[in-house]
């Protein structure tokens, strides 16, 4: 398997085709996949904002107060009101905002980004990332995987995830299938369009490196099960049950 970035893509604008400037810029093989990092999706589908277009709420105000409390640091309650706006549920406040997005991801301040957004204050991650992978996978005729970055429990350090997909199943499944010693597997299944994302993070960067697509090539899904579950259920998600009791310096 191999790896590789597309160069050359300009600064991506509301409205503009991301599948023609994508496929002008490279050449497809079977069984490619193509892995796009949110924030041009979300550039192309005219998802910036600005402060100004989030009053804060009696909520958010509240939020932006007990944030600055913790952090020492002043906390604009329109950032907050933007991250309610984005979000299905909030599972933490302080010390940082933990968001559930309406389409189903658990990520700090529900993925708004305030970095690389020329023109704008704000990038809101797009409103249905699998959806729009669908209509490039369409266009392009390759697998699609919508990338973003996010924190880790218990580890330093972000890693390329995926929000959204079209093309491939989100997990390979593995139960029932035997390790090498005959045993039967009973739990494991693989995300592997995160572990395509993270690959194609470590060529797309995280600052100013101008490469927000990239191309793995020579992935094999395999003869497995496949299924489209990544985001864990809520009845089954024993985590976030246990944030909706915690609280913060208790």
């Amino acid at each position: 398997m191999e790896t590789f970035a597309i160069e050359g893509l300009p600064e991506i604008r509301g409205g503009d085709d991301l599948a023609d400037l994508v496929d002008a810029r490279a050449e497809f093989e079977d069984g490619d996949v193509l892995c796009l990092a949110s924030t041009v999706v979300s550039k192309a589908e005219d998802r910036k904002a600005d402060l100004s277009a989030f009053p804060a709420s009696e909520r958010a105000e509240s939020i932006a107060g007990r944030l600055e409390a913790v952090t020492g640091e002043p906390k604009d309650p329109r950032f907050a009101q933007a991250v309610l706006e984005e979000s299905e549920e909030l599972l933490t406040e302080v010390p940082f905002l933990l968001a559930v997005t309406r389409f189903g991801h658990v990520t700090v301040n529900a993925g708004i980004d305030r970095s690389n957004v020329p023109g704008a204050e704000l990038l809101l991650l797009p409103e249905d990332p699998s959806a729009s992978a669908d209509r490039l996978a369409a266009a392009l005729g390759v697998p699609v995987v919508v990338t973003d970055t996010s924190g880790r429990p218990f580890r330093y350090g972000q890693r390329g995830v995926a929000v959204g997909w079209a093309g491939l199943p989100a997990a390979r499944d593995w139960r029932g299938e035997t390790d090498r010693d005959g045993r039967e597997l009973d739990v494991t299944v693989q995300a592997v369009v995160d572990e395509l994302a993270a690959a194609a993070n470590l060529l797309t960067g995280e600052g100013g490196d101008g490469t927000p697509a990239a191309v793995v090539r020579g992935f094999e899904f395999g003869d497995h099960a496949g299924s489209d579950d990544l985001f864990r259920r809520e009845k089954d998600d024993i985590v976030r049950e246990a944030l909706r009791e915690w609280e913060f310096g208790a």
